[in-house]
């Protein structure tokens, strides 16, 4: 059964005015691009990148200030990469781009052993490398296209694998302190850039580098994640949350709080309320739920535990 014309429009118009807004929202929150910004916009030829340029050249029309776009691809020199697809897409849509040659996937495929994970090694590559070109370009942001699902997916894989609570910031300074990253797509779903992807016709160029290994840590996480939405709708959307609202004084990392120093005063405590000891508001309803007619609350026991012998 086909659909229905006037409301798949309106479908695709809804999303578009969903993305811009969040794009523009994250832009706007974390000061991605000021006024006389040149971005690069790093252009894989995935969906995500895709739409990312997409939507700064729609905001760059919108916003009220003036910036450029310049979009670079990394030909990593895959075998079998289609090296005109893009230079076509980007020349149609007459934006401004660079195409740099570096042959990094036989460097990934020489130091990395069959069947081992070349995430690591191919991103600080191609990292180095882009940096480079923002500087060569005169570009000051450098644009990447991380959506919500690679940020949350990114803290879970510190989380689990490697004892720290840390994800992809929104907005960082590299190493060497010389160039300034930005990542607009930060409060966006994946599905939604594939159901945009989808009606805009991205001509998408598939990674044979890393897009081959399917047992990743990440993909793990991904369906972790895709299977926590499906049984616990919203919980996704307040982990998201919870990553922008941290309270250090409340968990255990003496190089953000002097836990050392704390002393008890006569002072009201400045700090996040100490709420260990309150009852839950969800713990509050139940219990006005379970309220005997007199007013008094019903009291439940449980049986205590045992265990088999």
């Amino acid at each position: 059964m086909s659909k229905d014309p006037r409301r798949e429009r309106l479908e695709q118009n809804k999303l578009h005015k969903r993305l811009l807004r969040q794009t523009g929202q994250a832009i706007g929150d974390y000061g991605m691009i000021e006024d006389g910004d040149k971005v690069m916009v790093c252009l894989s030829g995935g969906k995500d990148s895709y739409a990312m340029l997409d939507l700064l050249m729609t905001l760059r029309e919108r916003a009220p200030i003036s910036f450029e776009l310049v979009a670079v691809n990394l030909d990593q020199k895959q075998p079998g990469f289609p090296e005109a697809v893009l230079p076509t897409y980007l020349r149609a849509l007459d934006v401004p781009f660079h195409i740099e040659n570096q042959d990094t996937y036989s460097i990934v495929r020489r130091l990395i052993e069959p069947g081992k994970t070349t995430c690591s090694l191919c991103s600080r590559l191609r990292r180095g490398i882009l940096y480079r070109v923002a500087g060569e370009l005169g570009a000051t942001k450098v644009a990447l296209g991380h959506h919500r699902d690679d940020i949350l997916e990114t803290f879970f894989l510190n989380f689990f694998f490697g004892g720290k609570l840390k994800a992809m910031p929104p907005k960082l300074v590299s190493d060497d302190g010389k160039h300034v990253l930005i990542r607009p797509l930060a409060n966006i779903v994946e599905s939604d850039l594939q159901a945009f992807a989808d009606w805009r016709g991205f001509p998408i160029i598939p990674c044979t580098l890393c897009g081959s290994q399917p047992n990743l840590k990440r993909q793990e996480i991904k369906r972790m994640l895709h299977d926590w939405h499906k049984r616990y709708p919203g919980r996704v959307e307040n982990m998201f949350a919870a990553l922008g609202r941290v309270t250090p004084s409340h968990l255990m990392d003496s190089a953000l709080f002097d836990f050392t120093g704390l002393k008890a005063s006569d002072a009201p405590w400045p700090g996040e309320p100490d709420l260990a000891f309150d009852p839950d508001p969800a713990f509050a309803t139940a219990a006005d739920d379970m309220a005997a007619p007199d007013g008094a609350i019903n009291v439940i026991r449980l049986k205590p535990l045992t265990t088999p012998n």
